[in-house]
């Protein structure tokens, strides 16, 4: 009982934390890194925390190191986001950077919990990003999530969108469980997809930001991420066994899904290389598989984390 109260307390400061804590400051540009975001590169994570970029048509090549650190990173022309792990009062917390083409500092906000996902719409206006308050794995008990967006456009922030208008089977659906991760947009900045958990189930929603609402898509999905075309979601599934996490793609009109020809358990958020082919983390490398379930995972890029879709600039 008392480890029941303390687990309580600590989720109630946190919950005060990232309301007390959370800042937009139109910071003071930092030294400039010795890069930019460019044009047809394959953004990640190295080994060591720094972000680097390979060109994906030669991805064994020379790495151009950016002399960033993350934790988590996602971008997409001309927008990108830098999650790291912090600590706030002595509890975890997360700082996350936003930076612009020159990869600078546009604005930082201070945020509970411990860095998870982080994603950017395919246009960079709008950035999304999940911590974890409680626990440290999707596969523990009793995790919290907190997952938030913020429209560079307009400056506008949510920290965490568990009040969206949540609808399951067709009504309003009103829970105190209610949990949000892995956020992937669409081209139109209004519409995303996202995984909600409530009441011991996993859904796929699509959410329109606009009409501040989401509605329930399809069961135990997890970690959604939208194909080019929109027309199919990527995403991984629980499996039994020695691996708890299987690889998937679903199609979005006829909701009939492909397992894909990864026999290990992946716990990450895929990202699509192109309409054809999948990327993720796995074991400490980025391994690209097709994404209608033939074929066989290879190697993308060793010593690789937090991969990013090829940058489009537009």
């Amino acid at each position: 009982m008392k480890r029941a109260w303390l687990a309580l307390a600590a989720a109630l400061v946190l919950g005060a934390a990232a309301t007390v804590y959370m800042t937009h400051t139109a910071a003071s540009t930092p030294a400039a890194p010795p890069t930019s975001l460019r044009g047809g590169q394959l953004y990640f994570r190295d080994g060591g925390g720094q972000v680097a970029s390979v060109s994906p048509a030669d991805p064994d090549g020379s790495r151009q190191r950016s002399g960033l650190r993350c934790d988590r990173f996602a971008a997409a022309w001309p927008t990108a986001v830098c999650l790291t792990a912090d600590v706030t009062n002595g509890l975890p917390a997360t700082t996350a950077v936003i930076l612009d083409r020159d990869l600078r500092e546009t604005r930082r906000l201070q945020l509970a919990g411990i860095p998870s996902r982080a994603s950017v719409s395919p246009s960079g206006r709008m950035v999304a990003w999940t911590v974890f308050v409680t626990g440290d794995s999707y596969s523990q008990g009793g995790f919290s999530t907190w997952t938030g967006i913020l429209d560079t456009r307009t400056g506008y922030v949510v920290t965490n969108i568990e009040n969206i208008h949540l609808y399951l089977n067709g009504g309003r659906h009103h829970a105190a469980d209610v949990n949000y991760w892995g956020v992937t947009f669409a081209d139109d900045d209004t519409t995303f997809y996202a995984t909600v958990s409530t009441r011991g189930a996993t859904y796929l929603v699509r959410g329109d930001y606009a009409r501040w609402e989401a509605r329930a898509v399809l069961a135990g999905v997890e970690c959604p991420s939208l194909s080019p075309d929109a027309t199919r979601v990527a995403y991984k599934k629980p499996a039994s066994g020695r691996v708890p996490w299987r690889l998937a793609v679903l199609d979005l009109r006829t909701l009939r899904s492909v397992d894909l020809a990864e026999p290990q358990g992946v716990d990450d958020q895929a990202i699509w290389l192109d309409t054809r082919t999948v990327a993720y983390a796995r074991d400490g490398d980025v391994y690209a598989l097709a994404a209608d379930g033939t074929g066989a995972p290879r190697v993308l890029v060793r010593d690789a984390t937090s991969p990013t879709p090829p940058l489009i600039p537009r």
